[in-house]
């Protein structure tokens, strides 16, 4: 389905996407291939480990991901599935426009309020505000949240990672996703 949802929320700043990043959120497609996981070590492997739990990441290594992409006139939903699992849906509602506002991004009981900053064409996602069950979460207890993709030899490049000061690195995936061809 073609929507502007995305590109009304950045408005001139959309033509600073790279062209295949504008070209997926416009028309929505399928993202598939392998991410490497990995967690960190002592306690921050130990609070990674539940993290990625709750958001259903599967363990240590590589495995394959696919991401299900699709909007409508008030939202974009994202579905990211690992190793063919029952996917995990996230619907980004978008509030203002990119100079003042932000994504809302729901996923269950949680609540992100994000911002995106266009980097040499990339996305990369900034966390303003967390909520759970509509409680917000002091910013000091919230991980750090480190996601973008970019475009590399005309794939995907999809990073998302959580970090907390002093302990470091709680867990991470990464990898190359090629947009799948349509039916």
């Amino acid at each position: 389905m073609h929507a502007n949802i995305v590109k009304d929320w950045f408005g001139t700043q959309f033509k600073e996407l790279h062209p295949l990043l504008q070209e997926l959120h416009l028309t929505g497609g399928q993202l598939s291939g392998d991410v490497h996981i990995s967690y960190g070590t002592g306690v921050a492997g130990l609070i990674g480990r539940r993290l990625a739990k709750k958001m259903r990441f599967p363990e240590v290594g590589t495995h394959q991901l696919k991401i299900d992409i699709s909007h409508t006139v008030n939202s974009l939903s994202w579905g990211r599935s690992f190793d063919s699992q029952a996917p995990v849906i996230s619907l980004f509602k978008p509030v203002g426009k990119i100079d003042s506002g932000y994504w809302v991004e729901s996923t269950g009981p949680l609540e992100m309020k994000l911002t995106v900053d266009v980097i040499n064409g990339g996305w990369f996602w900034r966390c303003l505000s967390v909520s759970f069950l509509g409680v917000p979460i002091p910013k000091w207890l919230v991980p750090h949240t480190n996601a973008y993709k970019v475009i590399e030899n005309d794939l995907y490049r999809f990073h998302v990672g959580f970090s907390l000061p002093l302990i470091g690195s709680l867990v991470s995936y990464q990898g190359l996703l090629g947009l799948e061809a349509t039916q």
